[in-house]
């Protein structure tokens, strides 16, 4: 018989811009429409997630670019493929979109970035959430300061347009990237567009029976 793999959904974009609110509307929405869905996150929630995460504000650079992406490698291989193979739908806070923007903010290349992720699965759907710069500030202001990248006011503005950038170079890889304003949009709508957007559930592959063996053998 032939098993179709699950979808694999990342959602990226700046801080402030809804991420985690959306990843759970997402889910409650796939959900409500008969997928079985797995939810997760990068940094993950492994030994080597955890210490890449309480660490992010003292490690710089291409460290911490390496740091990152050695965690979403085990990641896949632990935590994505195991359900994708299933034939469940797997979302992911963050992915490498975030690497191709947050670790540019940290003085990394594009190139060093793309190369250091060029084994990485790529997902299905790529999601790039964005909203106005100004929108995004006044949100990290509310919410209060969890970064270091927060501390630089021109922050937001780098942001959105290093994420445009980082929407081009997947889409230059053959990624389906779908990139939404949530500017005054219900975190339940965006999930609706997310849900409409998503693509047929690929072919992982074909399963023959086990075969019987000859007699007398």
């Amino acid at each position: 018989m032939t098993r179709r793999r699950g979808l694999f959904i990342t959602l990226d974009g700046p801080s402030g811009v809804g991420k985690s609110t959306t990843v759970e509307a997402l889910r409650r929405e796939l959900t409500e429409r008969g997928m079985a869905v797995r939810q997760t996150l990068e940094p993950s929630t492994s030994k080597l997630g955890i210490f890449t995460r309480e660490n992010a504000n003292d490690i710089h650079g291409h460290a911490l670019a390496c740091l990152v992406t050695a965690d979403r490698y085990a990641h896949v291989e632990h935590e994505v493929k195991p359900p994708l193979d299933a034939g469940e739908t797997v979302i992911c806070d963050r992915y490498v979109a975030s690497t191709l923007v947050l670790q540019r903010l940290d003085g990394v290349s594009l190139g060093f970035l793309l190369a250091l992720n060029a084994d990485v699965l790529m997902p299905d759907l790529a999601v790039i959430l964005t909203a106005s710069s100004g929108l995004i500030a006044k949100r990290i202001a509310e919410r209060g300061i969890r970064h270091r990248f927060h501390r630089d006011p021109a922050a937001p503005g780098r942001e959105v347009d290093l994420y445009a950038e980082a929407a081009q170079a997947l889409v230059a890889r053959n990624v389906k990237v779908l990139v939404l304003d949530t500017s005054d949009v219900p975190a339940s709508d965006i999930a609706s567009r997310i849900a409409d957007a998503l693509p047929d559930a690929p072919v992982a592959s074909a399963i023959s029976p086990t075969p019987t063996p000859p007699q007398g053998s």
